[in-house]
């Protein structure tokens, strides 16, 4: 299942960096590309998990497969999940790259993280508002206050929910009860009323269990647009390594561009390199095919590339929210350079 992140905050973050380094140099081995790196002539570089391997990384095992990032003269090493976020193991130089997500790598790097995204393998919202199908009672946002929210320990959860539900004509009132990956059950069994799903994982998990969600979409309601997922570099590493990050962001991008391509072999590569993790076969696949077919391209059929607009839309309601802070944990009062926070080189040069 994937993971519903707790999110902290910048200065949380970079605080938690040097203990996070530290763990993420012990545990489970890591994976890599295998043989490719026997040889000595390939560049080590390493990539760290958000989560246990799911549909969000199909273009690495891809790229891995298929020799891309060996083409390239990269070794690459996956760093397995272990409770680090990827954000602070590569702001402490402990990682890379690795796995992102706008909401979290806004805080982050609002705090002074050394941290950029260098692409975006998925272009929108990939959560909802998530209610169960058969529930009358509830038929838009504002029908929500009142009732019990089963979340995930985010600072911008409850402000997003307030917004989104004031925005249909409603309060913003409810009950916030922290739950983790126990959201969805308690959902399915009744005992709260909403949550935020992943509609391409605990969406499709839904339909298959018996027990279809129907959503509410953030965009809808007049909130901005938010990345699902990024591919993140430590911006002084890739700055004195320009030429082995192009590579390396290229390579990954043919991985993912071939997920999108041909959903169902790549699905079947993904589980092929995660047996032990990915039993379910209908819903890897429906997973990555509704992905390929819906959220990885953007308006002009590009894949990976990001804009100011959409970094600017979302920091700047957590911004106005008061959720950003510096590294002391001050409540940032003016907008850092959202521009900053990205760049498109690696992916376009």
């Amino acid at each position: 299942m994937m993971k519903k992140r707790n999110f902290a905050t910048g200065a949380a973050v970079l605080a938690t960096a040097g203990l996070l380094a530290a763990c993420s140099s012990g545990g489970s081995a890591a994976e890599s590309t295998g043989s490719a790196g026997a040889s000595g002539d390939l560049t080590p570089v390493t990539f760290a998990l958000d989560w246990t391997p799911n549909t969000n990384h199909t273009g690495l095992y891809v790229a891995i497969e298929k020799g891309y990032f060996e083409e390239a003269g990269l070794d690459v090493e996956i760093l397995p999940y272990n409770g680090s976020y990827p954000e602070t193991l590569i702001d402490a130089g402990a990682a890379d790259f690795g796995i992102g997500f706008q909401d979290v790598s806004t805080f982050s790097m609002a705090a002074g993280a050394d941290v950029q995204a260098i692409m975006a393998p998925i272009q929108t919202w990939v959560t909802a508002i998530g209610v169960r199908a058969d529930d009358d009672t509830i038929q838009s946002p504002a029908d929500l206050d009142g009732l019990t929210y089963a979340g995930f320990g985010s600072p911008s959860e409850v402000p997003t929910l307030q917004a989104v539900i004031k925005d249909d004509g409603g309060k913003g009132d409810f009950e916030n009860v922290t739950l983790g990956t126990s959201a969805y059950e308690a959902l399915y069994s009744g005992d709260v009323d909403f949550t935020i799903p992943f509609e391409t994982w605990e969406g499709i998990e839904a339909e298959l269990n018996g027990t279809p969600m129907k959503y509410f979409h953030f965009t809808d309601y007049g909130f901005p647009d938010n990345y699902g997922l990024l591919v993140l570099g430590n911006k002084t590493w890739m700055g004195e390594n320009a030429e082995t990050t192009k590579a390396f962001t290229q390579a990954l991008a043919k991985g993912y561009e071939d997920a999108i391509a041909d959903p169902e072999g790549s699905a079947e590569i993904l589980m092929a390199a995660n047996p032990d993790v990915l039993t379910e076969a209908e819903l890897v696949t429906e997973s990555q095919t509704l992905l390929s077919s819906d959220f990885m391209l953007d308006e002009n059929g590009e894949f990976g590339l990001m804009t100011d607009e959409q970094w600017a839309g979302l920091g700047e309601f957590y911004l106005e929210a008061g959720l950003l802070a510096d590294v002391d944990g001050n409540t940032l009062t003016e907008a850092p350079d959202w521009s900053s926070f990205y760049t498109n080189e690696y992916l376009t040069d």
